[in-house]
């Protein structure tokens, strides 16, 4: 099996296309969440933040594993990010009592500090099941190994902490609608990432559709 790095101005603009797609993706997670539940722009700069983070953290950590990039590949490397959060949020409905309602939570306007702390031992749990899962599928070596924790915690830091609460706030049966557009705003928010990553370094992966996937090890 070949391998050996992709050559660095190569990866440097890859990695930079990841922190560009994450940021417009917030952009597009914050109007619709503004619709599907309420208004948070008054996080936005925070978030906007945080979405360019996880987007370089995840087009980093892929470049570290993954020697020749397909769209196939970098779809698969996401969708099991994807498969966590959602994994995290199930987990934490059925392992956890209601001790606030939803009215509350959005009556607060701030980050729910409390339920966060409460969900903690879960959270890390998920944490670093993730890296030792990924390590797994895609064996990288040590580099691509730390490469890919490093992108657990980034990602569970800023998407998952909000997701590991939803089984402390009580859902009456009439807005269990509620459970559905967080998983809406997750695909919307990994499909518009995913897609501008492949518009943005389309030269990068053209060509390469039917490549087959290959790790690096290191």
């Amino acid at each position: 099996m070949t391998t050996g790095a992709q050559p660095s101005d190569r990866v440097a603009g890859f990695i930079a296309s990841g922190g560009i797609a994450g940021a417009a993706s917030t952009l597009v997670f914050t109007t619709v969440h503004q619709f599907l539940i309420s208004p948070i722009w008054f996080a936005f700069p925070a978030m906007l933040m945080a979405g360019a983070l996880c987007g370089t953290s995840l087009a980093w950590s892929y470049a570290l594993v993954v020697r020749t990039p397909t769209i196939g590949s970098w779809v698969n490397y996401n969708s099991l990010y994807l498969a966590v959060l959602v994994a995290l949020g199930l987990t934490s409905l059925a392992v956890f009592d209601p001790v606030t309602t939803i009215a509350a939570l959005l009556a607060a306007k701030e980050p729910p500090r409390q339920l966060i702390g409460r969900a903690l031992p879960v959270t890390v749990v998920f944490t670093v099941a993730t890296a030792a899962l990924l390590s797994g599928i895609y064996r990288p070596g040590w580099r691509g190994a730390g490469g890919i924790f490093v992108t657990a915690v980034v990602i569970i830091l800023f998407l998952g902490l909000n997701i590991s609460t939803l089984g402390l706030v009580g859902i009456p049966r009439a807005a269990l609608g509620v459970i559905a557009e967080v998983l809406i705003l997750l695909l919307v928010l990994c499909t518009v990432y995913v897609a501008l990553v492949v518009a943005l370094g389309r030269t990068r992966f053209r060509g390469r559709r039917h490549s087959a996937e290959v790790p690096v090890r290191r």
